[in-house]
């Protein structure tokens, strides 16, 4: 579970206060001498040292960790219908009308040496959940000699060995796979320090990252990223810093590189499978697979392969192999868009839209089909103290007349999740929203 071998060494920082490998792995035996009798754990622990223990003591137990995309009340009971034999495991108030478990308090460290235990390769350590993005969550099985697998050759490819000590600070939530991988896992398998808070606003990041001793390692979004560089001021030096969630622009890349003068790596995966693949963007678009995974291509569909580990992973993205471990990614099948007998996908087109000075933050979406029986577009834009009119004369300068929105909404924020990620339903709920809008508050173009 834990390859640090010195027990006197940091594992953890909250606040002012250092979490020994010594503390942690205490913890961990003491939480799972009371866990209750169970087949699966949902762990919903929001500080970071307490969901690494609870996954800890859960595996300890042989049991298997359940990872829902949000702790709202609806999804957890939607998933939680189908896992009879499960406890929840939390550490702030429980969501309405969910039962869950309170992170015990734990006894003082005793100091008796333990050594890290070993699980079977093979174990279900963990059952992560889609963000919902393109409909309803859906289960992956992770097991944990998978996860072992990723985390070691990720920190590889990305020079975390070289960090090993260093502090490791995320913004993103640990029960999505991208967290789970780039923070504990790392965390349990190169010896960097886990920060136990999760900031948020870019000020909060800021002062977090300044007062963690180097070297320091950031784990965030394109949307963080492009929120810090725009209102965090001055910016404290990193040593690495690394990207996922949704494609990064190379000209933010090369800002963020340059405001915390560190290395940007960005990682490619998907719940199916975890993460498989990183780039230093600024260096171009092709992306390289970790060590032990390689792609191939069955007609139209990619599917990847991890050494060690039986059967193929078919990916949901369209991908372009260069050879068996580079690849472009040209975008999500479900993100193909059809017009007038033209294709785009609205991953390009949300770029441009982006792109466009004034633009934070912008997407489009597939609205249904027009009195034609075609399928049309329309898109949210945010864009502080930009008109519609002039959103649009810079989108016709950068797209297919085909695929100009038949509506542009501009609204204050979109309704991204923790992770960045905007859900196919909360999408829906927002254009229904602006539809039933006072008479003359959105006009079409």
């Amino acid at each position: 579970m834990l390859r640090a071998a010195d027990p006197a060494a940091p594992f953890a920082r909250r606040g002012a206060e250092t979490l020994s490998v010594g503390r942690f792995m205490h913890d961990v035996a003491a939480l799972a001498a009371v866990l209750p009798p169970a087949r699966f754990v949902a762990n919903l622990c929001q500080d970071r040292y307490r969901f690494a223990v609870g996954l800890g003591a859960a595996l300890s137990r042989g049991q298997t960790t359940l990872l829902p995309p949000s702790d709202t009340a609806s999804i957890l009971r939607s998933i939680l219908a189908g896992y009879d034999d499960t406890i929840c495991l939390t550490d702030v108030p429980p969501p309405d009308a969910v039962f869950c478990v309170a992170f015990p308090p734990l006894p003082p460290e005793d100091g008796a040496p333990r050594d890290a235990p070993c699980f079977e390769a093979g174990f279900p350590a963990a059952i992560l959940f889609t963000s919902g993005s393109t409909g309803q969550p859906q289960p992956h099985v992770r097991s944990w000699g998978l996860l072992v697998d990723s985390a070691l050759s990720a920190g590889r490819e990305i020079g975390a060995d070289r960090l090993s000590g260093g502090s490791l600070i995320g913004t993103v939530p640990h029960q999505h796979s991208y967290g789970l991988e780039s923070l504990v896992m790392l965390a349990l398998q190169h010896g960097l320090v886990l920060q136990a808070e999760r900031p948020f606003y870019p000020a909060d990041i800021t002062r977090i990252l300044a007062e963690s001793p180097r070297p320091r390692m950031l784990v965030t979004t394109p949307v963080h990223l492009k929120l810090m560089l725009s209102e965090a001021g001055v910016l404290p030096p990193l040593d690495l810093v690394l990207s996922a969630t949704a494609p990064l622009a190379t000209d933010l890349a090369c800002a963020a590189e340059e405001g915390f003068a560190a290395p940007l790596h960005e990682i490619y995966g998907c719940s199916e499978i975890g993460q498989l693949a990183s780039r230093r963007t600024m260096h171009g678009e092709e992306w390289r697979c970790l060590e032990g995974f390689t792609l191939r291509q069955d007609g139209s569909a990619t599917l990847a392969e991890v050494a060690h580990h039986p059967g193929s992973t078919r990916l949901a993205d369209i991908i372009e192999l260069r050879d068996i471990r580079h690849f472009r990614l040209l975008g999500r099948s479900a993100d193909l868009v059809n017009i007038a007998g033209k294709r785009s996908s609205l991953g390009f087109l949300n770029a441009q839209l982006c792109g466009i000075a004034g633009v934070t933050d912008g997407v489009f979406v597939t609205a249904g089909e027009s009195e034609l029986g075609r399928q049309y577009l329309e898109a949210f834009a945010v864009a502080p103290g930009v008109s519609r009119d002039a959103v649009m004369r810079a989108l016709r300068q950068r797209i297919d007349p085909a695929f100009l929105p038949r509506r542009l909404h501009l609204v204050a924020a979109l309704p991204r999740n923790t992770v960045g990620k905007l859900t196919r339903s909360a999408l829906e709920a927002l254009l229904n929203e602006i539809r039933f809008s006072l008479p003359g508050e959105d006009q079409a173009l």
